[in-house]
């Protein structure tokens, strides 16, 4: 039988103080902060990282699945060192949105979903990222950039190569 994935001992630390603010009988609350966790430690959450979870808040690896699958901001399956999410609801297609997936995709070379060959960007369509006097956004990793110009997009992702 294989060893069950585990938290480090920085990220235990971490899930330590994230059930601290849950009574015992609301536990299973802390849910979606320690998937967010487990996608911060692995990269994304697979199935073993969900029966961390579940293991930790003392519920079926089943329910802690429902809620994973259910939010489109866990990846569930591996992604590059970078997501690029682009809006694409009406606001943003109103302000270009279209011009700024294609200037990636070809910059990149890669297509919806896809992740480049050295694992450092994977390009997504998202849907409302609530910015829609904004547009065109982009998502990269938990970071919003608004106002968007494919000449911005260019310094967006060279700063990214740099950092």
């Amino acid at each position: 039988m294989a060893t069950p994935l585990e938290f480090t001992e920085e990220a235990r630390k971490r899930a330590a103080e994230i059930l601290s603010r849950y009574p015992d009988e609301y536990r299973k609350s802390a849910v979606v902060p320690l998937l967010h966790l487990a996608q911060e430690e692995w990269g994304f959450v697979s199935p073993e990282a969900m029966a961390c979870v579940a293991r930790l808040i003392g519920c079926s690896p089943v329910k802690v699945a429902e809620i994973a699958t259910f939010y489109p901001m866990f990846n569930k399956e591996p992604v590059g060192d970078h997501v690029l999410a682009v809006c694409h609801t009406l606001p943003c297609a109103l302000t270009g949105c279209g011009d700024i997936f294609d200037h990636l995709s070809d910059k990149l070379g890669i297509r919806l979903g896809e992740t480049t060959e050295d694992g450092r960007f994977t390009l997504r369509k998202s849907e409302c990222l609530a910015a829609c006097d904004r547009g065109p956004v982009l998502l990269v990793n938990r970071k919003l950039h608004t106002h968007l110009t494919t000449a911005r997009v260019d310094e967006i992702l060279d700063g990214l190569e740099e950092g």
